[in-house]
């Protein structure tokens, strides 16, 4: 285990976590979501109820020594007929804090969703990543994921 390892854990998000969650994701909001964002954490407690009490979701948060949430990620378990109907996971809101990126902490991350996602007997993990950031593009690659679709957006509000 290294050094890094021994002073970052990852567990399920409680709501304890939530104002800290909300910090690092908005801080990384980019393009339409800059500007639909809330800047009170309060306004985010129901989606973070639902979505603890859905059987098919769970939030981990990436904490340092101090309990302080230095990054997060949702992981989704999705159902479908392809790949005879075994699951496949999709990633969303997979941040790291500022101040703490290029530390091996997004490697933690995914290696964590990963291990959770083969756990499931998940055929694949997927997730989309804004085109403005190119430096999370190469991270993903770095990681064996393959650009193989693209994807669209509407905006409904």
């Amino acid at each position: 285990m290294s050094g890094m390892d021994r002073q970052v854990r990852l567990e399920k998000a409680n709501p304890s976590h939530l104002a800290e969650i909300v910090a690092v994701v908005n801080a990384g909001a980019t393009s339409v979501r800059k500007d639909r964002e809330f800047e009170s954490w309060e306004d985010y407690q129901p989606a973070f109820e639902a979505l603890c009490a859905a059987p098919e979701v769970d939030i981990y948060v990436a904490l340092n020594s101090d309990d302080e949430v230095i990054g997060t990620y949702q992981i989704h378990y999705l159902r479908g007929l392809t790949f005879k109907g075994r699951p496949r996971v999709e990633l969303e809101s997979v941040h790291v804090r500022f101040d703490q990126r290029g530390k091996g902490i997004g490697r933690l991350l995914m290696d964590h969703a990963e291990g959770l996602a083969r756990q499931a007997d998940a055929c694949m993990i997927q997730l989309t990543s804004n085109r403005e950031r190119e430096g999370s593009h190469h991270f993903y690659q770095r990681l064996g994921f393959d650009q193989s679709h693209f994807g669209y957006k509407k905006m409904l509000t």
